[in-house]
């Protein structure tokens, strides 16, 4: 297979894809669901890619596509006229696609010429959704088909996931949907019956730290394995996590660090990571409390577990925060505020504070 450099799929892919284009050739909308950081819009992409393929022989089971084909070509330019791909204004830059079914590009350009800026919107709009109706009701250009792909599809507000209902249902003539999200329980129940889920699974451990490994010269395979393990067994996060400055020597030291006071390096994190940090320490101090092994964190370098209760109210207060990560408050104070209050939660207890 040629793999196309707008989205490539990343090597362990490749066999659940082949499993996906098999059990899913008979269905017209496909929800793959599963953790963002595996390469989940890529792999909608792939599928899409080879439902369009002009190499496949009509009538037969799909295939992987060929890469070569007139089809391949136009979606790797991202110009394949029987192809809608939609996606929030703040994933286009990094995912190196710029969502189909829009008129957003004239709107920056009007604000950059009125010297105008606006912040990127993290939804799916019902606008993206109306076009993608409209899409649908045309023929195919290319004569194969027409397919709509969607990521991360509970992004949608729920104007435009009730716009989409209809056309998802009772598709028009060869029109296929695929929809790919990490939260299936955030998608309108009328959505997810409508649709074949299919979960994309978690790539092995060793392959997954050998891929991370040859990404960054100098990193030993040890290291590797400690950076995938602080990103849940997501090797694309895990790559993203080492490229904002995490460190994977660091990393087993952040639960003391922080109990003493001294994770000074947290302050030059983005607030939300250092809340998913928190999370993550949370966690496995909960899993540590109830004689299970902890996920992000080597066992070795966690404190004393504290109560659970104050685990619980602490893991409840991270999520207020995680909701409002985005906010434009002030950065540095709201880190000092949280790392004082992962300082009380762990120190020991006859000295513990309590959770204000």
């Amino acid at each position: 297979m040629s793999e196309g450099t707008r989205a490539p799929l990343w090597p362990w892919l490749h066999e659940p894809l082949q499993s996906a284009l098999q059990q899913l050739s008979g269905h017209h909308a496909v929800l793959l669901h599963g953790p963002q950081g595996v390469g989940q819009f890529e792999f909608a992409l792939a599928l899409a890619r080879s439902w369009l393929c002009e190499a496949q022989s009509v009538g037969s089971a799909f295939h992987v596509a060929c890469g070569q084909c007139p089809s391949c070509r136009l979606i790797e330019a991202g110009s394949h006229p029987d192809l809608q791909v939609i996606l929030p204004e703040a994933l286009q830059a990094s995912l190196g696609w710029q969502s189909s079914g829009s008129d957003e590009g004239s709107d920056k350009a009007a604000e950059k010429a009125e010297g105008k800026s606006k912040k990127l919107s993290q939804e799916i709009k019902v606008d993206a959704i109306r076009a993608v109706v409209q899409f649908s009701q045309h023929t195919a250009s290319r004569g194969r088909a027409k397919v709509v792909l969607i990521h991360p599809a509970e992004r949608m507000n729920l104007i435009a996931s009730n716009t989409l209902l209809k056309t998802l249902e009772e598709p028009p003539g060869q029109v296929r949907f695929v929809l790919s999200g990490a939260s299936l329980d955030q998608l309108l129940p009328t959505i997810r019956s409508r649709c074949q889920a299919w979960r994309l699974p978690m790539p092995d451990a060793v392959p997954a730290a050998q891929w991370l490994q040859a990404q960054t010269e100098g990193m030993s395979l040890d290291d590797a394995k400690v950076l995938l393990a602080a990103a849940g067994g997501q090797p694309l996060t895990a790559r993203d996590r080492q490229q904002l400055g995490l460190d994977a020597r660091a990393w087993p030291q952040l639960p003391q660090a922080l109990m003493q006071g001294a994770a000074t390096a947290l302050n030059q994190w983005p607030l939300p990571l250092v809340v998913e940090t928190l999370q993550k320490l949370c966690h496995d101090l909960a899993c540590a409390a109830q004689g299970a092994a902890p996920r992000y964190f080597p066992a070795a370098s966690l404190p004393a577990a504290p109560e659970l209760s104050l685990l619980t109210t602490w893991a409840q207060e991270l999520g207020k925060v995680a909701r409002h990560a985005e906010h434009p408050w002030n950065q540095n104070l709201k880190i000092e505020t949280l790392l004082l209050q992962a300082r009380a939660i762990m120190r020991p207890r006859p000295a513990r504070a309590a959770l204000r």
